[in-house]
């Protein structure tokens, strides 16, 4: 299968997962509870099944591996693998810097990720060996001249356990030194690694995420000339434990992973 088929195919499901959650967004929906306290809305469901559908017609002996609605063939090859709505929590608070995540693992390694923001229109997509492009056109990570000054990112302080914490602190410290007013942003979830990619962030620091968090992220940073990989360095695949950096100029990935570990040993 030409990979080319493969991204027009992630387009169609990414189009087809938009088309479900626009009508959602900041309008009544029923949200649950699932068994991790985390939320789900009908949007949430809504995408999933737009998606599957797709894929199911146009890639029937391919597995799918959804926050939602769980694994199909899961001995297949090529997996795809998906997060209809990264960040639910910023859907419900109307805030559309959510996204799709649709990502394409070959042998536990992702080859081709989408980030699509439905209501700004906004859409990231990366493939292994070919450049990233945000909306069509080409994008690049930025140089990062030291980590003094490095515009740090991750989605909450509160998501880190106590002792992940202190290693994350010990980070924003070393980017943030005594700026701390200047410090890091917060929010964002999967944007985050989009904007990462267009060379407006420098850092993301994660860590708890799942494979469907994060293997759309890796072919669209690594294609825009970033680096992912966990907090030891090693690169993220399908047994990958969920601590992840993402950074933009790979210059810098020692001195990130340096600064997480200082006086933590």
């Amino acid at each position: 299968m030409a990979l080319t088929d493969d991204i027009a195919l992630a387009h169609a499901l990414a189009d087809a997962a938009g088309a479900a959650i626009r009508p959602f967004f900041r309008a009544p929906y029923d949200i649950e509870s699932k068994a991790d306290a985390s939320p789900v809305t009908e949007a949430d469901r809504a995408a999933e099944l737009a998606i599957r559908a797709l894929l199911e017609k146009q890639r029937p002996a391919e597995g799918i591996i959804g926050e939602e609605y769980g694994t199909v063939r899961e001995g297949a090859s090529r997996q795809w693998v998906l997060d209809p709505i990264d960040g639910t929590r910023s859907f419900i608070a109307g805030r559309p810097i959510f996204g799709t995540l649709i990502a394409l693992m070959q042998d536990g390694w992702p080859v081709l990720g989408i980030i699509d923001q439905p209501i700004s229109g906004e859409r990231w997509v990366g493939a292994m060996g070919m450049p990233t492009t945000f909306n069509g056109k080409p994008v690049r990570t930025r140089s990062c001249r030291e980590l003094l000054g490095a515009q740090l990112a991750t989605t909450s302080p509160h998501l880190f356990s106590a002792h992940e914490g202190e290693h994350y602190l010990a980070l924003a410290a070393a980017v943030s030194g005594d700026r701390m007013g200047q410090g890091p942003i917060y929010g964002g979830d999967c944007y985050n690694y989009g904007l990462l990619a267009s060379g407006y962030v420098d850092i993301v620091c994660e860590t708890g995420l799942k494979l469907h968090d994060f293997a759309a992220l890796v072919p669209v940073v690594e294609g825009a000339g970033g680096h992912m990989c966990d907090w030891s360095g090693e690169p993220l695949n399908d047994a990958s434990a969920g601590d992840v950096i993402a950074i933009g100029d790979p210059a810098r990935l020692d001195d990130v992973i340096e600064a997480l570990s200082h006086n933590h040993e």
